[in-house]
């Protein structure tokens, strides 16, 4: 019965009468939802959140790598739509779970959010459906939660439905490499969902690359994050030697990546953030030392090291202030960049806001800029934008997201002070990380 069932999907999904889905219109899944629009399926997104809900009705984006004008196009099409209402999955062929997958404040997985989209599915789950789980995660969430869920519809994972695992690798901002054009890992929990579930990702994006296993599929996410996460905390550390030691890190750096072969270059910042980097190595983490009892000894420096950088950049700041004989406390801080990374609005987890509390609390009047981010995100201390007034008259200028969005040209000619931790500006009057 399956190989017909799984054929069937698959035709489906060739001439594209198969109806998709996506749970959660995030950062990941309103990209997904209009790429899927855009392979000529006709998609629903499902999220809890009416505003965006909302937002897809009325043919607007509320993502920076998303364009209204794609999502106008695909609605005058009849390719996409949104709900809040999870019946909906009754008349769906294939739903990508999008979900948040945080940590809670014992640094324990949450799958709470998993879990809830998965008794949503769960109640119109029907034979045939091909169902992903995208949202990061531990290795063995997809065979071990979110299988047996579904398995007490009665229906069998494999013969009756379809389910998958394929990690996300969103890089919000990033202009070169999208949801298009990312390779698409895909591992199923047997040969037919494999199967059905790269037919679906063949169809929409320009490369997939089929794996033996969810629990494969689960680790390769954990591995590329936690792989970054540690460089970038070995690349903080040595930073933090070569000010102790005078050296330029950044001349450091540049030098050592001129070898054709065995180095990656990473570079220093104030902290990490985003949704995946502060949590995937957590993730990894904690499911070795639960079910294997061993210690995942770089995780934890990498870990200490970057969890550490926001207060490392205020005992520098302190000390610049001090360089200019002037008391954090009542000093007048402008602070660029509130989002994680460059050229990005995702402020998930970012430094910048704890560098600024951080701040806050020894008593500086701290302004923060983001051409980015929305204006209407609260931050520790004063919104406002990075114009002559405010440049001039900060005490000191902090540089914590080199956006392109900036005027750089006209901040190093009007700062009077600037402690750049992104080595975006040069000259006398510049302080760096």
């Amino acid at each position: 019965m399956s190989a017909s069932v799984a054929e069937t999907l698959r035709e489906k999904i060739k001439s594209r009468r198969a109806r998709t889905g996506v749970v959660g219109l995030g950062y990941v899944g309103l990209p997904l939802a209009v790429e899927l629009g855009k392979a000529g399926f006709h998609a629903t997104g499902i999220d809890l959140d009416p505003r965006k809900v909302q937002s897809i009705t009325d043919g607007r984006s509320y993502i920076p790598d998303v364009q209204t004008a794609d999502v106008q196009a695909l609605r005058a099409k009849g390719l996409l739509d949104a709900t809040t209402d999870f019946s909906i999955v009754r008349d769906l062929d294939t739903i990508n779970i999008c979900v948040p997958t945080p940590l809670r404040k014992t640094k324990d997985p949450d799958m709470s959010y998993i879990v809830s989209a998965v008794e949503g599915i769960a109640k119109y789950l029907h034979p045939g459906m091909l169902i992903v789980l995208e949202s990061t995660t531990y290795p063995g969430t997809t065979d071990e939660v979110v299988q047996p869920m579904l398995e007490e519809t009665g229906l069998a994972a494999d013969v009756d439905f379809f389910l998958a695992f394929s990690p996300e690798r969103v890089d919000p901002g990033n202009q070169q490499f999208t949801t298009k054009n990312i390779p698409k890992i895909v591992g199923g929990v047997g040969p037919n969902s494999t199967e059905v579930a790269c037919a679906l990702y063949s169809a929409t994006v320009q490369h997939v690359v089929p794996v033996s296993s969810t629990r494969v599929a689960e680790m390769v996410k954990l591995l590329e994050n936690t792989f970054r996460a540690v460089n970038i905390g070995l690349v903080n550390e040595i930073a933090l030697m070569c000010h102790k030691m005078d050296i330029d890190v950044w001349e450091v750096i540049d030098a050592a990546k001129t070898k054709p072969f065995g180095f990656m270059p990473f570079y220093p910042g104030p902290g990490i953030g985003g949704h995946c980097l502060p949590i995937d190595p957590s993730y990894l983490s904690w499911q070795v030392q639960r079910r294997l009892g061993l210690a995942c000894r770089f995780v934890h420096l990498a870990n200490d090291v970057n969890d550490h950088m926001p207060d490392y950049m205020v005992r520098r700041i302190v000390l610049e202030l001090n360089e200019l004989q002037q008391s954090v406390n009542g000093a007048r801080l402008l602070l660029l960049g509130i989002a994680y990374k460059k050229n990005s609005g995702d402020y998930r987890e970012s430094p910048a806001t704890r560098i600024a509390q951080l701040l806050v609390d020894l008593g500086a009047d701290v302004r923060m800029a983001d051409p980015m981010v929305d204006s209407c995100v609260q931050v520790p201390g004063t919104r406002v934008e990075a114009i002559d007034e405010e440049i001039e008259a900060a005490d000191l200028v902090v540089v914590l997201t080199d956006h392109d969005a900036f005027d750089w040209v006209r901040i190093n000619s009007t700062a009077p002070h600037v402690f750049d931790t992104r080595h975006r500006l040069t000259g006398a009057h510049i302080a760096h990380l």
